[in-house]
């Protein structure tokens, strides 16, 4: 199968780096920079021109920046053939709005992806228009599983998807930002107070992944009565952090609606 990409950012690159026969890519990519970069670090082949990628590939990931994605469209729209099939990471774009731009002919998949997949440790939500082959979905599936976990989905969950797992990285990070701020302001450096805060996020999340420990016995464990966890959890257990990391989470729901 040849795979094609047109747009080679970060999140394309994500992607590529988990597929392992780089001899069946095929990249465009209009930056000569980045486009060498590519080439040379993978081995890829890469183009200028978007329809090289369409002309060649049966599965064309769509990885460009939403107001690109209309003037793509209209470069390759014709050239699609019975077979083929579009699988789009581009954020906010509806399978009907995909539709619109590009045609009825080539098969629809759209991938809500996450900035974890530079790690190939990312998560990714898969949902696919009527009459796109079961074939294609599983080939994309395939693909995005070498690059962390997948889930199939209906299109009416990708509002939530997005606000968990799409924006999810920033609302992570920042926990460990406060988390490390917290620990300078109790004495310790910097870079160890990030450290500290990173690798226990880590190796909590990893322990909780690979054991498949329910949430709440795990947090009951570790707060031993009278202990130093359980004194903290007298903050954090309030209802008010709950209901913030809620209203986060439908606030960054709603704009993606609106943005759909």
């Amino acid at each position: 199968m040849k795979i094609g990409f047109l747009g080679g950012g970060k999140m394309a690159e994500g992607i590529l780096s988990a597929i392992a026969d780089k001899r069946s890519v095929i990249i465009a990519e209009r930056v000569p920079e980045r486009a060498r970069e590519l080439a040379k670090k993978y081995g890829v082949a890469v183009t200028g021109d978007v329809k090289d990628v369409v002309k060649k590939a049966s599965l064309v990931f769509l990885a460009v920046k939403p107001q690109d994605v209309g003037g793509v469209a209209d470069e390759i729209r014709p050239l699609f053939k019975k077979g083929q099939t579009l699988v789009s990471i581009v954020a906010g774009k509806t399978l009907a709005r995909l539709r619109g731009f590009f045609g009825k002919t080539p098969g629809l998949v759209r991938v809500m992806p996450n900035l974890a997949l530079r790690a190939n440790a990312g998560m990714c939500a898969v949902c696919s228009a009527p009459k796109t082959s079961k074939a294609a979905v599983a080939a994309v599936t395939r693909i995005l599983g070498g690059a962390g976990e997948t889930v199939v989905l209906k299109e009416k969950d990708f509002d939530a998807v997005t606000a968990l797992s799409g924006s999810g990285p920033a609302y992570f990070a920042y926990m460990e930002e406060a988390m490390a701020e917290g620990g300078v302001k109790l004495g310790l450096k910097p870079a160890v107070a990030r450290l500290l805060a990173e690798q226990t996020m880590y190796g909590t999340a990893k322990f909780l992944r690979e054991s498949g420990m329910e949430l709440r016995p795990f947090i009951e464990g570790v707060c031993t009565k009278g202990g130093t966890t359980a004194a903290g959890m007298v903050k954090l257990g309030k209802p008010a952090f709950k209901k913030i990391v809620a209203d986060t989470l439908a606030a960054a729901a709603a704009r993606s609606r609106e943005l759909a």
